[in-house]
């Protein structure tokens, strides 16, 4: 009897044991499935915000050992991105942001500045490695009027057409290289919607006409816009970030082109033009690429 109930006893702590394994790899299985609360987009808007924000929260989503600035008044690292964020707090700038996409891991921004008399509109570019930004590049120009009737930054913000990211990556870097870079007038009705081109760019109207009509008045005023090469190719599904280098007028240029594409014709189009200082007022030696 005794040996009956010792036997009992093991078989019941036996199945206890398994059944206790069995629910801590059912638990770990679920945690691994269950995903992050916060995305790389949302930690990209939120160390943006916090530029402004007595929240300080954000700054844990920038890596510690590794952080490299392209804003080439802002020298590399976590602690000057700090003293940054200190010499903006009391500026009084509220920060609106109007679309944000990712590729890969990096995060794409363009958001609003608006410090009262004087606003900029802008791209913020995030590299991410496991939740912390690693990289940071942008590019900025002040809020102008524009000959369309838009503004610099509004127009469509949804993402879409996921399954054609790369398909329209390819497309809207085939039209900067032909058009922008070899200088082929051509490729505006190769690539651009007919029908319908929403332009933000302050100089130029609406409609393929209205980029010709920009593009002529450019020539005969001996205005050259050169672009003298493409660094960096951004997209999901219908927005594609194109960064290039480019030079009007002997001075070197950093421009960021933001075009929405819509049924394989680019349709819409946004960008924003730096001038790039002297490589001697640079802060950290990376430059804006």
């Amino acid at each position: 009897m005794r040996k009956n109930v010792l036997k009992l006893g093991i078989i019941l702590s036996t199945i206890a044991l398994i059944s206790c394994n069995d629910k801590k790899q059912q638990t770990a299985a679920e945690k691994e499935s269950v995903p992050s609360e916060l995305t790389d987009i949302d930690r990209g808007k939120a160390i943006l915000q916090s530029l402004v924000s007595q929240d300080s929260t954000a700054l844990d989503y920038i890596s510690d050992s590794q952080y490299i600035q392209h804003n080439v008044y802002v020298p590399d690292g976590k602690q000057a991105f700090r003293d940054f964020r200190k010499s903006m707090m009391n500026t009084g700038v509220n920060i609106d942001i109007v679309r944000a996409f990712q590729d890969n891991d990096v995060v794409v921004i363009q958001a609003v500045y608006d410090a009262g008399d004087k606003k900029t509109v802008g791209f913020d570019l995030f590299r991410f490695k496991d939740g912390k930004a690693v990289e940071h590049w942008d590019n900025a120009q002040a809020l102008r009027e524009t000959a369309s009737g838009h503004t610099m930054y509004d127009g469509e913000a949804v993402v879409s057409d996921l399954d054609k990211t790369e398909a329209n990556k390819t497309l809207v870097k085939a039209f900067v290289t032909d058009f922008l870079v070899n200088g082929d007038i051509n490729a505006i009705d190769n690539y651009v919607n007919s029908e319908k081109y929403i332009q933000h760019n302050p100089d130029i109207k609406d409609g393929i006409v209205g980029l010709k009509t920009a593009l002529a008045a450019m020539k005969e005023k001996g205005i050259k816009l050169t672009y003298n090469k493409i660094h960096h190719v951004f997209g999901q599904g219908n927005f594609v970030l194109v960064v290039s280098e480019s030079n009007s007028m002997g001075k070197p240029l950093s421009i960021y082109d933001l075009f929405r594409v819509e049924n394989g014709k680019i349709s819409e189009h946004w960008d924003i033009i730096e001038e790039i200082p002297a490589k001697d007022k640079w802060a950290n030696p990376h430059g804006k690429f």
